[in-house]
């Protein structure tokens, strides 16, 4: 009898332990996926090891295709998906609203690989995993195994920065995360985008980190979401989760 009672109890505890909606332990380092830094005064340190810093090495990715690509075919590539997929807007769902967001046309690699990325479901179930009120919230990572699952899949790469366009970090803009460490050329990475949230701005990032897009509809979302309450890190104490999909 006791023995079915201590199996009841572990079964329930099971149940509610994988219910949990809530920011992970910071001692729980085997889920996290390689996070980014903002640069400038505001920025976070970088702590993660990232073995991609310079664009130029041959890194291996898989694209849809399930083909292998080097880092050097990456440009080729995004090209060429750009052309057939030409889709500039998207939107941004959370339990808080939807963020609707127009990328840039001449920031092509950026706008490529991020319709790439919305088209193979990559950021469905990713979160805004930094809210740092009155400056940015940025998203496009998580501390579930899936998410880290996707970018192995996917592969270690990194978008060469695309500043000659011009575009500032006003309030309202859409921008790349990048690794603050060995990056001397300032490429972008794929996975991780940030929105402006100061009515200021971030003008101290301009020409270091890529800004590819705007948000044309629902800043007010955003600002509820730099309202969060959050904790080591600037990670929200409850998480806020991401989907994500192509506005036609």
């Amino acid at each position: 009898m006791g023995r079915y009672f201590a199996s009841i109890f572990y079964f329930l505890f099971l149940v509610f332990a994988s219910c949990e909606d809530t920011e992970k332990s910071s001692k729980n380092t085997t889920q996290h996926t390689p996070t980014t830094a903002i640069s400038g005064t505001d920025s976070i340190p970088d702590k993660a090891v990232n073995t991609t810093k310079d664009p130029s090495r041959k890194i291996e990715t898989k694209t849809d295709e399930g083909k292998t690509l080097v880092q050097e075919e990456l440009i080729p590539f995004l090209t060429q998906y750009g052309k057939e997929n030409k889709e500039n807007r998207v939107k941004i769902i959370t339990r808080f609203g939807e963020i609707e967001v127009l990328l840039y046309n001449d920031t092509p690699l950026h706008r490529a690989n991020f319709i790439y990325l919305v088209k193979k479901g990559y950021f469905n179930n990713t979160f805004f995993h930094r809210v740092a009120k009155g400056f940015v919230i940025q998203g496009g990572n998580s501390d579930n195994r899936v998410t880290s699952q996707k970018r192995n899949e996917n592969g270690n790469y990194l978008i060469p920065g695309e500043f000659d366009t011009g575009h500032k970090h006003s309030r309202g803009a859409f921008s790349a995360a990048k690794y603050a460490e060995q990056n001397v050329s300032k490429a972008s990475s794929p996975y991780e985008f940030f929105i402006v949230q100061s009515n200021r701005g971030a003008h101290h990032l301009d020409n270091d980190h890529t800004v590819f897009g705007r948000v044309t509809k629902g800043m007010d979302v955003v600002d509820v979401i730099a309202e969060q309450e959050v904790g080591e890190g600037e990670w929200p104490h409850r998480n806020i989760h991401i989907k994500m999909e192509i506005i036609d």
